[in-house]
């Protein structure tokens, strides 16, 4: 059996596109969830092997590293998808608990998993193995409204370079940058409109192109330590 790619919250959106995606690439794939979902049923029945892990509570994610470890001693590669989106004046939180959330899930369980498996990932029998970091458009604009959640992203995305450093030449690590992907399902048609209208490629573009932007990067050979931005022309604009 070949190594398997580990990606990290894929109950929902992207998450569990690409878990489903790639299983049916025929990748073997591991997953993490935070929350029940029905979606969490059809990985199961397509040989996604899953694991629950809240990464807020510090215990459990110790727990993941120790049960991954102990039963996947090679890696083909792991993706950083697991991700909350909480703004300052949309949460209830105080800001300290804001920050201290969106480090949590973003960048420490991220280093915290990185240093806990480069043993295995450095065991990938097919070649070179690689770490995905999934960050954020706003990492390079920052956000008025998600202070804490740029932040983190940032912070994410400055360990790709840092950890490319670190296991090369035998792990590949980069990051992917995506602004607009899927909308919700409550986003209304004027949200949606004025979110459209903030790129030069005015679409949705869907799972599709981060799918394509991993295949992409697990193929390559010579590319770590990058940043894709799936953006649309955003930055332009």
């Amino acid at each position: 059996m070949s190594a398997p790619v580990l990606i990290t919250g894929v109950a929902k959106r992207i998450g569990f596109f690409l878990a489903k995606s790639l299983r049916e690439q025929g990748l073997e794939v591991i997953g993490t969830y935070r929350s029940h979902s029905r979606s969490l049923a059809e990985l199961e029945t397509l040989g996604v092997q899953l694991y629950h892990c809240d990464f807020y509570v510090s215990e459990q994610l110790t727990g993941l590293i120790d049960a991954l470890q102990r039963n996947h001693p090679a890696l083909r590669g792991i993706i950083h998808n697991a991700s909350d989106w909480l703004g300052e004046e949309q949460s209830d939180l105080v800001p300290e608990q804001i920050m201290e959330r969106m480090m949590r899930v973003h960048a420490y369980a991220p280093y915290q998993l990185n240093l806990a498996l480069a043993d295995s990932l450095r065991n990938c029998p097919e070649g070179l193995a690689n770490i995905i970091h999934i960050t954020d458009f706003s990492v390079d604009k920052g956000s008025k409204h998600h202070i804490a959640y740029a932040a983190s992203k940032a912070a994410s995305e400055n360990l790709s370079l840092s950890f490319s450093r670190l296991l090369a030449p035998d792990v590949k690590v980069n990051s992917i940058a995506p602004s607009l992907i899927l909308f919700n399902a409550h986003d209304n048609d004027g949200y949606r409109e004025h979110t459209l209208g903030k790129a030069l490629l005015p679409r949705e573009p869907g799972g599709a192109e981060v799918l394509h932007a991993v295949n992409y990067l697990m193929e390559s050979a010579y590319v770590t330590g990058r940043t894709l931005h799936l953006d649309g022309g955003r930055h332009l604009k």
